[in-house]
């Protein structure tokens, strides 16, 4: 079987669906299905794996080429699954009873909230739901559409869901009405390439939106200077992860000149949680410190991060306080390392177990002491860590 019909096949049982129903929804040929799945069939066109691809609500590329992916535990899975059920079904037929783009966006407000709390269970329940109305939405609430799937593929990939969080993100790309709103987009589809490893795929895409958004500082609006800030930011993370220092300076140079310009953090419309401004490029000065193992260096700009007026969203927050808990970590201050990992573990529990620097900090506390006390080894069971 070649690799497009073993994922034909993976794809269209996980959706539930019969070969004579993808047939249906795809347009090819149930005949031809079958043939790609048994292996019958090795050359087939990129029309028609575009077409398959489409009624399996997932990118065209991953019937090419293998993805890198790390899976989520079973208990999150479970957890999810009505959400990713939604996110896969095939397109439902038009119906004249629609739902009102002001009832989904009232919905969607709650569901931001529970994304910006990090309270993943109530956003789970929601989720399927408010996808289902989204989708059913007409041209004029194309807006919120976008806005729904964004948020669907932020929260699947803060827990690890990778897979089906890059088939919403990627939906929502494809909609989005223009370059602010698409930036959004690409700005959580480079962090799950980042967090994946996929960090060749995530310079080159972070570095084409940050030279194509490049605005006249003069003048650029706010939200201009922000998206161009931010997707810097993101191929800065990139380049430092891919080992090349030179072009995560330049990137973070130019991030902070965006910073200046504005001159304060700032929320920005296009953008459902994240913001923008010279906190946030100090408190991503600090994890590009811990990506090329300078705890100490870590240590000392994280003291000069600046009293939040705008508060930078929980999780950019919690990310600093695991480079912080990391650091002292590295430098053998055990306690004060596990002090900030209980800290993070008490305001995001839900958050916290899906965190692999998290489990990393514990370890290298673990590894150090020499006797534990019960609420490490009941944070090692959290996190699923083996004493």
């Amino acid at each position: 079987m070649t690799y497009a019909g073993k994922k034909v096949k993976q794809a269209r049982k996980l959706r539930g669906l019969t070969q004579l129903e993808l047939a249906t929804h795809s347009g090819v040929s149930v005949s031809l299905i079958r043939k790609l799945e048994q292996g019958e069939r090795s050359n087939t066109s990129m029309a028609t794996l575009h077409a398959l691809a489409r009624a399996l609500r997932m990118p065209t590329m991953d019937l090419v080429a293998e993805p890198q992916e790390e899976g989520a535990r079973a208990s999150t899975y479970d957890l999810w699954a009505p959400v990713r059920a939604e996110l896969m079904r095939p397109p439902a037929p038009e119906s004249d009873d629609r739902p009102t783009p002001s009832g989904v966006t009232a919905v969607f407000e709650q569901a931001t909230g529970f994304y910006r709390d990090h309270r993943f269970g109530e956003l789970a329940a929601i989720l399927p739901g408010l996808l289902r109305d989204a989708d059913a939405l007409d041209e004029t609430g194309r807006g919120v559409q976008v806005k729904v799937l964004q948020l669907a593929a932020g929260a699947l990939t803060h827990t690890r869901q990778f897979d089906v969080a890059e088939l919403a993100v990627r939906r929502s790309l494809a909609d989005a009405r223009d370059r602010l709103e698409g930036s959004a987009s690409v700005n959580t589809l480079v962090w799950l390439l980042i967090r994946q490893g996929r960090l060749d795929e995530a310079l080159v895409l972070s570095t084409q939106w940050a030279d194509d958004l490049e605005p006249r500082i003069s003048r650029a609006t706010t939200a201009e200077l922000a998206a161009w800030g931010l997707m810097l930011l993101r191929a800065s993370g990139a380049a430092v992860r891919n080992n090349q220092p030179g072009a995560a300076m330049d990137m973070k140079r130019l991030a902070r000149s965006a910073a200046v310009a504005i001159g304060q953090e700032v929320e920005v419309g296009h953008e459902t949680v994240r913001t923008f401004g010279p906190t946030t490029v100090r408190l991503l000065t600090v994890e590009d410190a811990m990506v090329t193992d300078k705890p100490d260096k870590a240590l000392r700009l994280a003291q000069q991060v600046p009293r939040f007026a705008v508060r930078p969203s929980i999780s950019v927050r919690n990310r600093h306080g695991l480079d912080v808990a990391t650091a002292h970590a590295r430098l053998g201050q055990y306690g004060e390392a596990f002090g900030k990992l209980t800290e993070i573990q008490s305001g995001s529990p839900e958050w916290f177990p899906n965190q692999m620097p998290a489990r990393d900090a514990l370890r290298t506390v673990i590894e150090g002491r020499r006797t534990l006390t019960p609420e490490m080894r009941h944070m090692a069971d959290t996190l699923h860590l083996s004493l």
